[in-house]
């Protein structure tokens, strides 16, 4: 069992030097040349490649619905077409080429907005555990796949279990969301699944609330500012 700390989810560039404290680093795959994923690895860290799987930051495509993420501007994607897919298996071959050690797959929620997408997202997870082969798959949320997401990835984030980032501020959840939430958390696979919760505060009073709720449920716990600027 490494002694270091498990993950970290960074945004930002640079900063080897405090990511070397990590087991694994999630990061977005374009701020990192290989001389530098190979450095990290060196030091023992494994750099995961941020993927999007049902969001597109990029320019206009034909696989783009007219809806966009209200939060992040990004458009919500068709995942099941052809281009959307085959683009997202290129950015990730492109990382793992380029020598990060796994993968990071977030916008997985796609149950109650277009659930009609949720077979071939599954399909495309199962796609990127192909190319990803030994390497880590690290899913955040997806719920809406389980129980066959957990035969493709290694690990579940439970992003935003217990403490939130709003318009005003960090605060916990309200209590229903709270219980909503510990539900979901107590129907998560355990067999050889790692599972991290992955939480946003501002105060230590926040994060210490957050820690230790996710201990209850057998999550690591991760704090970190909206932007995930945080080593």
């Amino acid at each position: 069992m490494s002694d270091r700390i498990p993950i970290v989810f960074y945004y930002g560039t640079g900063r080897l030097a405090e990511l070397a404290a990590y087991q694994r680093a999630v990061l977005q795959p374009e701020f990192y040349r290989p001389p530098e994923l190979q450095s990290l690895r060196g030091a023992g860290t494994e750099p995961l490649a941020y993927l999007s799987l049902s969001e597109d930051q990029g320019p206009p495509a034909p696989w783009q619905r007219p809806q966009r993420n209200p939060d992040w501007g990004g458009a919500f994607v068709h995942v099941g077409h052809p281009g959307w897919q085959e683009h997202v298996l290129r950015q990730a071959r492109d990382a793992m080429n380029a020598g990060f050690a796994g993968l990071f797959l977030d916008t997985l929620n796609v149950e109650l907005t277009f659930p009609e997408d949720v077979p071939p997202l599954l399909g495309l997870v199962a796609a990127l555990r192909r190319v990803a082969g030994s390497g880590y798959v690290l899913a955040n949320r997806g719920f809406g796949m389980l129980p066959h997401l957990a035969e493709h990835v290694d690990g579940i984030v439970f992003e935003s279990f217990s403490a939130r980032w709003t318009d005003d501020g960090y605060e916990p959840w309200p209590a229903d969301v709270l219980e909503d939430h510990a539900r979901v958390a107590e129907g998560l696979p355990r067999d050889g699944l790692d599972l991290y919760a992955l939480d946003y505060a501002d105060t230590p009073g926040l994060a210490d609330f957050a820690r230790r709720r996710a201990e209850l449920f057998g999550m690591e716990c991760v704090i970190s500012d909206r932007a995930l600027s945080l080593v």
